[in-house]
């Protein structure tokens, strides 16, 4: 066979392998599947060969990387973003950092609300424009998929453009994107005395439109004593399933207020920060086969407590780690960031984090059948490191040690040395 794409005589060729499996919990999160000298050959835009350097030659390919000395991974995924805004929030940052809390600012009209109000009152274009700038970022730190959630305009006109902007990042952009509907982020100022009324809209009004447009493949709540309530969490989700949209769930956040059992109930494919979850809650979603979405960056910028991983690993959960991009609470877009965060700060070892940002946050978004992983038949989405091996990504930590981006088979980045 003749590759479109060889990479070869890598030094390690990490393909967090899963036979099949949709994700790896336990155990198995530590199982890479590392290759010494590996290879690996893309045809057609998917993996057709997997193994050993001595087992092709350069000849065997249009087009070939040499990545001798360096370590080959899948394309890392991010499962978890909010980086359609329109202004930004420093001068919050400021105050936290001056001693104000999160919930100081949001009752002072920051928070949400202020990234609400700019981003109603921006242009579409303009949202375009700064989101592929954001999205440029994510993939310079190897997120070839990136999921993205509205939840900046709620109300019908501001989320339904959030969805289109979404949408047109896919047409211009080369990473994949995953859209999620989230009307139901907080209670817009203007409904604080109607809650009801603002939920019946996002039930009656918002999936309506939605799914009718095909806008989105999933609905995610804000279950939280500042945002929603179980009951109300349950009715927006429920509705979404009905009308065929997965469900996620951002679950106890700030308290332990039932979400992630709620995100049990109705077989979420996620629930998302889980700093609070009872050890209860965590057996009901390993029960129900939700992936447990981390997000280190959240805790280090607002100055709280890291998750502890090794709970959500030790309960069998298949743990997954993404960014939360944000203006509020992680203004980053850097996933071998959160990487070296999780390992440092979450207690999970090196190769666990690296199955939670390819394999188990593929499945987070109800992909890993296709991306994930470096497996024969499966898309070609590739990262080259300049790093010996792939302990060198985290250990070294705050620098972007990429060499070279394949999506879908086609070289999107590489890295070219003068004089080279």
């Amino acid at each position: 066979m003749t590759f479109d794409l060889l990479i070869t005589n890598a030094a390690q060729l990490v393909t967090v392998a899963s036979g099949g499996a949709r994700v790896k919990t336990g155990a198995d999160m530590r199982e890479l599947g590392v290759i010494e000298d590996g290879a690996v050959g893309v045809k057609d835009g998917r993996i057709a060969f997997v193994g050993s350097a001595d087992e092709v030659d350069f000849e065997d390919a249009e087009r070939t990387i040499n990545a001798i000395g360096k370590t080959v991974l899948p394309g890392f995924v991010d499962a978890h973003t909010h980086l359609v805004f329109a202004g930004a929030r420093e001068n919050e940052f400021a105050r936290r950092i001056a001693g104000a809390t999160y919930a100081e600012i949001a009752a002072a009209g920051g928070g949400i609300a202020t990234t609400v109000r700019a981003t109603r009152e921006a242009r579409p274009v303009d949202l375009v424009e700064s989101a592929l700038h954001r999205l440029d970022s994510c993939l310079g730190f190897g997120a070839t998929t990136v999921e993205i959630k509205s939840g900046y305009g709620l109300d019908l006109e501001s989320e339904i453009m959030l969805l289109e902007v979404i949408r047109e990042l896919q047409a211009l952009h080369v990473v994949e994107i995953a859209p999620t509907f989230l009307g139901a982020h907080t209670i817009p100022p203007e409904y604080r005395e109607r809650r009801t009324e603002y939920v019946d809209l996002v039930v009656d009004r918002m999936l309506p439109e939605v799914t009718s447009r095909a806008l989105a493949e999933s609905c995610d709540v804000f279950v939280e004593k500042t945002a929603f309530t179980i009951d109300e969490g349950r009715r927006i989700l429920a509705a979404a399933k009905a009308r065929g949209l997965a469900v996620r769930i951002h679950a106890d956040q700030i308290t332990a207020n039932g979400g992630a059992e709620l995100a049990a109930e109705l077989g979420a494919l996620s629930a998302d920060h889980l700093d609070h979850a009872s050890d209860a809650a965590l057996a009901l979603l390993r029960a129900s086969g939700a992936v447990a979405v981390l997000l280190p960056g959240v805790s280090l910028f607002l100055g709280e407590p890291m998750p502890d991983a090794r709970r959500f690993i030790d309960a069998g959960l298949p743990v997954a780690v993404a960014t939360d991009m944000n203006p509020g609470s992680c203004m980053s877009e850097n996933l071998q960031l959160m990487m070296s965060l999780a390992a440092m700060q979450m207690r999970m070892t090196m190769e666990e984090t690296i199955t939670a940002v390819t394999l188990n946050a593929a499945a987070a978004l109800g992909r890993s059948d296709r991306i994930g992983s470096i497996e024969t038949g499966k898309q070609a989405d590739l990262l080259v490191f300049d790093t010996p091996n792939y302990a060198r990504i985290l250990y070294h930590f705050g620098v972007n040690h990429l060499n070279a981006i394949v999506k879908k088979g086609a070289v999107v980045f590489e890295k070219h040395y003068a004089n080279a």
